[in-house]
């Protein structure tokens, strides 16, 4: 017997423990998907203009067959032999600048940076990690001190090796060539050689996604690039949300940045849902970590999960996935502006591809973030059938992140239904 909503909230407190995050204010139960769509529980449809994780949709034919055949032959770990594993990275590290050359699979973005971090410990020696002030890496008890509005209480004496910048925010401090954003790790650089601590890494997402995703210019990661080169440490680019064709105008968002990563880290849509992630680096790196660390991972690489992360690949080529990114996040793009020039509630429109989204301010010359207003909206928004959510550092910025065949009649849809939820909650003001 299906548990009702009060039940399944009561039983989770009771089996999961207290605080287990949901969405909205009235959490939503899920029980199938297709595609762009999700249905609940009391068999309504949702169009999803947020999950990522399905990255070629939810329950999609070709990624479920893959793991149905796999898992109906074989699955092991990776001590033993078996060509998947190989089959997968050869046509993973393709898809990159050839001195990307070398992955280890793991099973989370987690695990991903975790390494990564160890990776950049190995190359240079020192444990100094910068990372921006306002995102989010993970939860491994090494990388989820790169989270500082998220950082644990608990950290295991970590947090002296961790040094933050302000997150770029293109709508109210403009930086078009990414230099004060350069000059800004410079800084933390320096302070990391003069107390003794020294400096290894740089961590970023490339496209900034939680940081609201803002409008950086082609090639702005250049300057910063070549800071961290010059200071001898590794540039970490976390391509977990923001890689496998999203920005529709690269496969990769590093590549649209205008720079090539020592060390990239990839996770949540990975495998469709399937729990796959990897680190992909020059084939130098993974042997300095190999030497340094004794690492193995008895599900990263099974046979199964590559099958799965190989059919997404195979899917975001077959049906020309990337270019769907492209056409329609460009649409989508024209419409929210539309919306702008209609709401003055609308500040800032922004993305790139299948990542887009608007700022919420109440005021467009204070640009004071309209932080509760959006909550409110997102939730509406819920009600009307239409799945997102909202980030930055004002957490006031639609993020708006659809499985890859997201349609323009879906965007049509979703901007419809936007504008109603817009205009109703305005007149309650």
């Amino acid at each position: 017997m299906m548990r009702s909503t009060t039940k399944m909230m009561e039983d989770r407190d009771l089996l999961l423990g207290k605080n287990v995050s949901t969405f909205y204010d009235d959490p939503v139960h899920f029980v199938k998907g297709s595609g762009v769509w999700l249905w609940d529980a009391e068999g309504r449809k949702y169009l999803d203009c947020y999950n990522n994780v399905p990255h070629v949709g939810h329950c999609n034919e070709r990624v479920v067959e893959a793991i149905s055949r796999q898992a109906n032959t074989l699955n092991i770990h990776t001590r033993y032999l078996h060509d998947g594993i190989l089959d997968y990275v050869e046509k993973l590290t393709a898809t990159t600048a050839s001195s990307l050359d070398t992955a280890i699979l793991t099973c989370t973005g987690s695990e991903s940076n975790d390494i990564a971090l160890r990776m950049a410990e190995a190359m240079t020696g020192k444990r100094g990690i910068i990372a921006t002030d306002a995102t989010y890496h993970g939860n491994t008890s090494l990388v989820s001190q790169l989270s500082k509005s998220n950082v644990p209480t608990v950290g295991f004496g970590l947090s002296q090796f961790f040094r933050f910048v302000e997150a770029p925010d293109s709508y109210r401090r403009p930086d078009p060539d990414g230099i004060l954003f350069a000059n800004s790790v410079a800084t933390q650089i320096a302070a990391l050689e003069e107390d003794g601590t020294g400096f290894a890494a740089l961590v970023v997402c490339p496209y900034f996604l939680n940081e609201g995703f803002p409008n950086n210019t082609d090639g702005w990661l250049r300057p910063v690039a070549d800071v961290v080169h010059k200071a001898g440490g590794l540039l970490i680019c976390d391509e977990v949300q923001s890689g496998f064709g999203r920005t529709g105008t690269h496969f990769w968002a590093h590549e649209k940045m205008g720079v090539v990563p020592d060390v990239m880290t990839l996770g949540k849509p990975m495998a469709n849902g399937h729990p796959v992630g990897g680190v992909i680096a020059r084939g130098d790196i993974v042997s300095e970590f190999r030497k340094g660390y004794r690492y193995f991972n008895t599900f990263g690489g099974n046979p199964v999960s590559c099958a799965a992360a190989m059919a997404v690949l195979d899917e975001i080529e077959a049906e020309n996935l990337v270019a769907n990114a492209k056409k329609t996040g460009d649409y989508a793009r024209q419409r929210l502006k539309a919306l702008q020039a209609k709401y003055d509630i609308i500040g800032d429109v922004r993305g790139s591809g299948l990542i887009f989204g608007a700022e919420m301010v109440l005021d467009k010359t204070a640009k004071e973030p309209a932080s509760a207003f959006t909550d409110g909206i997102i939730n509406a928004m819920r009600h009307r059938g239409i799945i997102l959510s909202k980030l930055g550092r004002h957490k006031n910025t639609l993020k708006i992140r659809p499985p890859m065949p997201f349609s323009k009649a879906n965007a049509d849809l979703l901007f419809d239904t936007l504008d109603d939820v817009l205009n109703k909650s305005l007149n309650m003001l």
